[in-house]
């Protein structure tokens, strides 16, 4: 059922280049709650805690946990209250897997926000799909994850029902970032690197095909294990390709160390990614050799949203010791909707929660509608944001700077 009036959700979307301190726990984390009495609704987020990418995910769980406490303090669906269970999954699809069957198993899970990683989701989708429990990611940029495997042949179809994203995807990113390399900055000559991962290869794949459409030429092209840090060989192989830019398919623990090793081969030329390597530590990590670096990354920066003193204000004021991070508003956004669809079922069942909770909780997600800091939180009939806004951001001075914001012109 249609919500009739929704609150517009206070929040924003952080450019998190702060330093931050890994810590939570190993297995599952929750908040205390505000409110007593009447029933209890979980939140489950799942995110790598712990680990390299664990700057991202502590900016993913303090979000749905600061949305959790805003929710009780404003009593905003009576006779209930909110809790958050956050699990680690440290970046590895079993793991995620693993968490996403005890996130089903607790009854009280009425809705899940996360994975960070693409390749996690594609581990977890089935199972809260077969329990009908509403999944949110913040973060999930790959197409097929929601348009299924045929996407770039225009075949489209809807793998799982219960799967939602308030981040745009890869089939936009890419191309995008192509769009202003190309138009914008003048580069014309690629060095293509990615991962092999699926949020990497994805990308960089979405990249090429709108970046040789433009007329650009792809000077050399190589995959990169992650998990080595020696990135010199193929940092030689850019040396000598003539490229006037890479574009890494990846994530920010292997991007910096990649970067700092091309140009101290003596390639003195940007290396470019998308929202995977938008975080502080990717500056902590390229060190001075990163300056010009660019990232594209989901959503308008923080500086241009009237919400984002407010959210700022209550991020820092909940004592939180992690920046919310890239996917903080989207995060804050994603915990908003499950808590807007918990209401509209709240409201149409005489104020109390029906037994079949799950369900009526997952048919009024695809119905919420709001708006939130990443702008107007909705989602069409594939599960996927409504928002298609991206920014690209330089490395410029000692943090990310915001140089050119909008949508794919496709």
């Amino acid at each position: 059922m249609r919500q009739r009036s929704l609150i517009a959700v206070t929040a924003a979307l952080a450019a998190g280049a702060l330093t931050l301190t890994a810590c939570g726990s190993r297995d599952d984390k929750g908040s205390g709650d505000t409110g007593s009495g009447g029933a209890t609704v979980v939140i489950g987020v799942d995110a790598p805690l712990t680990g390299d990418l664990s700057a991202l995910g502590l900016g993913i769980q303090n979000s749905v946990d600061l949305a959790v406490r805003q929710a009780n303090e404003k009593k905003y669906v009576k006779g209930v209250t909110f809790k958050f269970k956050a699990y680690d999954d440290q970046a590895q699809p079993s793991s995620g897997q693993q968490n996403a069957t005890k996130l089903v198993a607790d009854k009280d899970v009425l809705g899940v926000v996360g994975p960070l990683n693409s390749s996690v989701s594609e581990s977890m989708q089935k199972v809260f799909d077969d329990a009908k429990l509403t999944q949110i990611s913040p973060a999930n940029t790959n197409p097929a994850l929601t348009q299924g495997p045929a996407w770039n042949t225009g075949t489209k179809k809807r793998p799982y029902q219960s799967y939602f994203r308030t981040a745009t995807t890869d089939a936009i990113q890419g191309p995008f970032a192509a769009q202003y390399l190309f138009n914008k900055a003048g580069k014309k000559k690629v060095f293509l690197i990615d991962d092999k991962k699926t949020y990497g290869a994805g990308l960089a794949a979405t990249f090429k095909g709108e970046f040789t459409k433009l007329g650009g030429q792809v000077a050399g092209e190589a995959h990169v294990n992650p998990d080595t840090k020696d990135f010199s060989a193929v940092a030689t192989q850019v040396k000598s390709s003539g490229a006037d830019v890479v574009y890494y398919g990846g994530e920010y623990p292997a991007a910096g160390p990649l970067s700092k090793q091309i140009k101290k081969a003596g390639a003195a030329i940007p290396l470019v990614g998308g929202d995977g390597i938008y975080s502080g530590d990717f500056i902590k990590l390229s060190g001075k050799e990163g300056v010009g670096d660019m990232a594209t990354s989901v959503g308008a920066p923080v500086e241009t949203l009237p919400s984002a003193k407010e959210f700022v204000a209550n991020y820092k004021n909940a004592g939180f010791k992690e920046a919310y991070e890239a996917y903080g508003g989207y995060s804050y956004d994603s915990a908003w909707a499950i808590i807007e669809a918990v209401k509209a079922v709240v409201d149409a069942n005489d104020g109390k929660l029906p037994q079949d909770a799950r369900a009526k909780v997952l048919e009024a997600t695809g119905k919420v509608s709001f708006d939130g800091v990443t702008g107007k939180v909705s989602f069409d009939e594939f599960g996927d944001a409504t928002n298609k806004q991206l920014t690209v951001y330089k490395y410029e001075g000692d943090a990310w700077k915001a140089v050119e914001s909008g949508t794919f012109a496709g």
